[in-house]
């Protein structure tokens, strides 16, 4: 019996996962076409469209029309974008509680200092223009949570770790969302914005070191200390 239309294109999913799974496909690799994979798998090419469209949404895809080895729906390397948009999605719809997102930052962002500072070699290019934007005296409230947020953001990504640096992409609506609605509640914003810069510094300046035990304690004191003050957690 033919799939039901509601349940066919999770089967066309599945078929493209286990093949994904078991090596058949690969980064790079061009998936059948939409006619190939409907008479392969039973089901309607409006099915097929439709898991396509949902594997290019997750990132896991890209697809283009037209003829040549760049056209149909092609295997993405690195996949980092979907991942990061999932997360999002989760974060606008709510459902992650704000204290798993902390506990998340703390875990992410040790891996992430610790890595860096004990690297011979490292890139933190982005991390100090960011860091020097910071330093600027005229910053609103908004922009300068919206750089510190951008700041965490360029050190997972210097780390090199794809994984992390999505994870982190993913949460920063949330972390640029709970710090700005935490900034409301502090009497002294200047000397609130002051502290973060130091401990800004702080935290770049014992990666520069390769001063791992440094750089993890700055962090955690960093992520918690804000959040316990303008939250009282």
């Amino acid at each position: 019996m033919p799939e039901q239309p509601a349940r066919a294109w999770r089967a066309v999913l599945e078929h493209i996962e286990r093949d994904l799974l078991d090596g058949r496909l690969g980064p790079g690799d061009r998936l059948p076409s939409e006619r190939d994979l409907s008479a392969d798998l039973g089901v309607g090419r409006s099915s097929v469209r439709e898991a396509l469209r949902v594997l290019e949404v997750m990132g896991l895809i890209r697809t283009a029309t037209g003829s040549g080895p760049q056209a149909g729906a092609i295997v993405i390397a690195t996949p980092t974008g979907g991942m990061s948009t999932l997360l999002r999605l989760q974060v606008a719809a709510q459902g992650f509680p704000l204290d798993d997102v902390v506990q998340t930052r703390l875990v992410i962002e040790d891996a992430v200092v610790s890595a860096l500072a004990a690297r011979a070699e490292r890139d933190l290019t982005e991390a100090h223009r960011v860091l020097h934007a910071m330093d600027s005296d005229h910053l609103a409230p908004a922009e300068f949570l919206a750089l510190d947020a951008q700041l965490h953001l360029a050190l997972a990504e210097s780390s090199g770790n794809t994984v992390i640096a999505a994870m982190m992409a993913g949460l920063r609506t949330a972390i640029e969302s709970y710090v700005l609605a935490g900034s409301a509640a502090i009497d002294d914003w200047d000397a609130m914005a002051d502290r973060l810069r130091a401990e800004h510094h702080a935290i770049i300046d014992a990666i520069d070191g390769g001063d791992a035990d440094a750089a993890r304690t700055l962090v955690h004191a960093h992520i918690t200390g804000y959040y316990q003050h303008v939250l009282g957690r």
